[in-house]
């Protein structure tokens, strides 16, 4: 884990600087709990350094999609919510997180490798080139499954 901790917290960091000031979850909090999550898995076989990556950031996603859930469930619990939190113009990302996660799960059914693709490129930070070699295809290949990917993606989270 010393051996991977700063990339991983690099990695969180990246992710949570895209949400909302104020997000209760931190990049540290985020990294432990994706950790508690992989230590949990019974003998993982890391094929490679992009592999683990793969893993680590396909458990990060889930753990902010629990978070925004949880946070979501909240709000319909009958709890009253400040009118200034109403109005206000901070964007709230918890529900496009839900409805990109239920995006990603519908285009893994179509099409697993688009879907892998995008998790390596956006949520493990992997290059074209790192992309292309871990899943043994040429970078232009890479590059039109994410094209491809990223505009299915776009059309699935507008129609929702």
């Amino acid at each position: 884990m010393p051996l991977v901790y700063g990339e991983l917290r690099q990695l969180a960091a990246a992710y949570l600087r895209g949400e909302r000031h104020g997000h209760t979850l931190q990049p540290t909090a985020l990294v432990h709990e994706a950790y508690l999550r992989l230590v949990d898995q019974s003998a993982p076989d890391w094929q490679s350094r992009s592999h683990f990556y793969g893993v680590a950031a396909r458990v990060m996603r889930q753990v902010l999609v629990d978070h925004a859930r949880r946070k979501q469930a909240k709000k319909r619990a009958g709890e009253l919510v400040p009118l200034e939190e109403v109005v206000s113009f901070q964007v709230d990302r918890s529900g496009d997180l839900v409805a990109l996660d239920t995006s990603l799960k519908d285009l893994e059914k179509l099409d697993a490798r688009k879907c892998r693709s995008i998790e390596l490129r956006y949520f493990a930070g992997l290059s074209l080139d790192e992309i292309a070699q871990s899943m043994n295809l040429s970078v232009d290949t890479v590059r039109r499954d994410l094209r491809m990917a990223q505009a299915w993606l776009r059309n699935a989270m507008q129609s929702t």
